[in-house]
């Protein structure tokens, strides 16, 4: 079936829908969608959902999915669920628990290794992420820097949410972390695995946040917003 885009249209796979805007011949295609090769200037849907455009070329389909599949690149929230010698397994919410070597943290040496123990939190990035392979994580950047990754703090709490809200918080236009943080300082690690990690002041604040994401599973931002300011 040959459809143009359009926002918010339920597509399914195999549909085949034509690309209708790009830049210097440019379109950048997000998950659910790929290049029709069989025909030049179309794009072959994947898995179903809402097919989605955003200007000037981006194209992507929103779809509710469950269960995370791994992919390289991916920036995770883990627990430690397991401890042999100098390496770690991680759960990180996909069929298979990911490997994470107690070498692959900033400034971890064989003497030197990073105090980490089971039920512990981290916030990873996806090394290895392969259908027959164990995914591998590690816990710095390609300069082999931390950053924002590593150990997260115990005080905080973890929650488990759709990957589409994952995607639509990861979106540099939706408006809900900044809401928030216009209220109380907090902190947040958000995984592309489903899961979130928060810290705040106080447990107030925490269930704040919190009930702010559940309400955002079902409504749109700008109620989300408003629930934001009737917090302060």
């Amino acid at each position: 079936m040959m459809e143009e885009v359009k926002e918010s249209r339920v597509v399914f796979p195999g549909d085949v829908v034509r690309e209708i805007k790009s830049v210097k011949g440019l379109t950048i295609l997000g998950p659910g969608l790929k290049r029709n090769e069989s025909e030049r200037d179309t794009l072959r849907v994947t898995r179903a959902g809402k097919l989605q455009f955003k200007p000037p070329n981006i194209y992507w389909v929103n779809h509710d999915q469950k269960r995370y599949i791994p992919k390289r690149g991916d920036l995770v929230v883990g627990v430690i669920v397991k401890k042999s010698g100098d390496s770690l397994k991680v759960d990180i919410s996909s069929s298979e628990q990911a490997s994470l070597s107690m070498l692959a943290f900033e400034g971890a040496t064989k003497k030197q290794k990073p105090d980490v123990q089971l039920g512990d939190v981290i916030y990873g990035r996806l090394l290895n992420a392969h259908k027959e392979m164990e995914p591998e994580l590690v816990c710095v950047d390609s300069y082999f820097k931390a950053g924002k990754l590593g150990p997260l703090s115990n005080d905080g709490f973890i929650i488990s949410t759709s990957l589409s809200l994952v995607e639509r918080l990861l979106d540099a236009d939706c408006p809900i972390l900044d809401a928030l943080g216009k209220v109380f300082p907090y902190e947040i690690a958000i995984g592309m695995n489903g899961r979130i990690w928060i810290n705040a002041r106080t447990s107030k604040d925490i269930l704040t946040v919190i009930r702010c994401f559940e309400a955002a599973e079902v409504h749109d931002d700008q109620v989300i917003v408003e629930l934001c300011k009737q917090s302060k």
